[in-house]
């Protein structure tokens, strides 16, 4: 069984994703299980503060690091994390082969900033890997924790159905899209699936999903600019 912890300022966000759709069926087979901690538990002045303003002057607010300091090593002391995963701006960007990579492990730890963003020194200390999903800026670290938890869980064995399998997904095969799919009606608002699907030739389906792939894959990075 995989354990994700959540930490967030937030947790009501993650709510209704974590008893939805694949996420809901991992748990409830048993493959993982999730826990979100708030942080504002772990803030114990009268006001159970967790922000504060920056040192040397700027807008927005910072979360202060000791309720981070108290609900990480609380964490720490009762298990080992195969990873402290951070969300950040400055961080890598999320790929498949992350996914694939986190997927493997037992233990994960995922820390969610808010606001203007977490004192830094409860990165230094903890982060094992700092992650970003992409160059734009997000209210919190939430939303890429869920997306990160969901192409992780994913790809978990026993997660997805046999019909549902994840090896034929984009960016599986190195960085390469997925031909497009089709299914019933043959024909819908004059619109029709190619010939090639309907004759039954595994073979030459085969082909044309190769082809399909290598076309959409020079669309994609050409949309993107990632030199062929």
């Amino acid at each position: 069984m995989m354990r994700i912890d959540i930490i967030s300022a937030t947790p009501d966000l993650f709510e209704s994703p974590l008893k939805s759709s694949i996420i809901k069926r991992s748990q409830t087979k048993g493959i993982t299980e999730i826990h979100v901690h708030n942080l504002r538990d772990y803030a114990y002045d009268k006001h159970r503060m967790i922000d504060d303003k920056p040192f040397g002057g700027g807008a927005g607010m910072v979360l202060k690091p000791e309720p981070f300091f108290e609900v990480i090593s609380k964490l720490k002391s009762e298990r080992t994390y195969d990873a402290v995963i951070f969300t950040v701006p400055h961080g890598k960007i999320f790929s498949q082969e992350d996914a694939n990579r986190l997927s493997l492990k037992n233990n994960l730890l995922f820390v969610a900033g808010h606001y203007k963003d977490i004192d830094d020194r409860v990165r230094e200390y903890f982060a094992t890997e700092e992650i970003s999903i992409g160059n734009f800026v997000l209210t919190g670290g939430e939303l890429p924790v869920l997306l990160m938890a969901d192409a992780i869980i994913r790809l978990i064995p026993g997660v997805l159905n046999d019909s549902e399998s994840a090896l034929d997904d984009s960016f599986q095969d190195g960085m390469r899209i997925a031909a497009p799919s089709y299914t019933r009606p043959a024909e819908y608002n004059g619109l029709g699936v190619p010939p090639v699907l309907l004759a039954g030739n595994h073979q030459e389906v085969k082909k044309w999903k190769e082809m399909q792939s290598e076309i959409m894959t020079a669309k994609w990075k050409k949309l993107n600019n990632i030199p062929e």
